[in-house]
């Protein structure tokens, strides 16, 4: 019989070596690799994209075939030597549900350690947690960083991180990138790419953009996300469809989100570690842009766990408003609406997708 838990009553806590420890593929990307991604015939770059990752981890740990050497090598000297036909650094640019994730993971599977992997919010929650200089110290003893949804929305944020890049740079750590583009923006003059050109500044000459169009994997040729259950349905549906689940964490919205405000973002991967599903009663639109921002944060924990999510309440597309799906964070929201729709589509109607 599964135990029941309630988010809402826990206040997990994290140390530095927890968090370091994290710095991994998540459970849904933990055996990926270029031979599992399933390029959509339809949009050539997907396939690209594939070969160029696969050169570029091949390349990782390669002594230099010329000069230069790290990522400013032919400007500064010094770093770790590289292949003088590779990039020194990849970003991926893309709409959310092409795979690029998929692609992030595969590269760091195939290359030589040591390595870290994570998102954007959780390399700035690492730097909080051990101070700018500390992180440094710890990534440039790494042969490959790769960043998750760079985010190019908070301009204190990225700045930071493009620092960051820039010291492990001048060390010569090598780096991946993904976007989080919309989709309607990747015909408008490479929107991401230029943004994240100009914010990393320096370091943008050193980086390879490499393009994937395509639509979004989650939702391809499936019909439109189940609409929300009755309340009183939610527990009956976690019984029917996961009779074998071994931790059901049942919770109000309200009650979620209020917890979420007393629990900094870097320890959600803690709070719901050992869950298997997650049954949430009355979700609501998030009008409050500090709450939405949280639950963003929280999404991508659930989706990184592959937690299936039975819900009742207003549907996952009508989470936040329309001010917000159209406002400065608008890129978070709607990949969190992405995710959040993938997990009810498995939480309500069985669906599993493919890891």
């Amino acid at each position: 019989m599964a135990q029941t838990v309630h988010l809402a009553d826990r206040s997990p806590q994290v140390t530095p070596d927890q968090l370091l420890a994290g710095f991994h593929p998540s459970y849904r990307f933990g055996e990926v690799s270029f031979d599992s991604y399933i390029p959509d015939p339809a949009h050539p770059s997907q396939a690209e994209a594939v070969q160029r990752l696969r050169d570029f981890a091949a390349s990782i740990g390669r002594p230099a075939s010329g000069g230069g050497g790290g990522f400013f090598g032919g400007l500064f000297g010094g770093g770790r030597p590289k292949a003088s036909a590779q990039p020194a650094g990849i970003y991926l640019d893309g709409g959310f549900g092409v795979g690029k994730t998929h692609l992030l993971a595969s590269t760091w599977h195939a290359a030589p350690g040591p390595k870290a992997f994570g998102t954007f919010v959780e390399y700035t929650n690492l730097v909080g947690a051990l101070g700018f200089r500390n992180a440094v110290d710890v990534l440039t003893q790494y042969t490959l960083v790769c960043i998750d949804e760079f985010e190019l929305d908070d301009p204190g944020d990225t700045v930071l991180m493009s620092r960051l890049m820039r010291e492990l740079a001048d060390a010569g750590v090598r780096l991946v990138a993904t976007s989080n583009t919309l989709p309607g923006s990747l015909g408008e003059g490479r929107f991401a790419a230029q943004d994240f050109k100009r914010e990393i500044q320096v370091l943008s000459e050193q980086f390879d953009v490499i393009r994937i169009d395509g639509e979004d994997y989650r939702h391809r040729g499936l019909a439109a996300a189940p609409a929300p259950l009755p309340d009183a349905e939610v527990d009956r549906a976690v019984q029917t469809n996961f009779p074998h689940a071994g931790v059901v964490a049942v919770d109000d919205f309200d009650a979620l989100t209020a917890m979420l405000s007393r629990v900094h973002p870097s320890r959600y991967r803690e709070l719901v570690k050992d869950v298997d599903v997650v049954a949430l009663h009355g979700v609501r639109t998030i009008t409050d842009q500090a709450t939405a921002l949280r639950f963003v944060v929280f999404a991508d924990r659930l989706y990184d766990k592959d937690v299936p999510v039975v819900a009742s309440g207003v549907p996952f597309d009508d989470l936040f408003t329309q001010e917000m799906m159209h406002g400065g964070y608008m890129k978070k929201y709607f990949r969190t609406v992405s995710r959040m729709t993938a997990l009810v589509r498995e939480g309500q109607l069985g669906e599993v997708e493919a890891k």
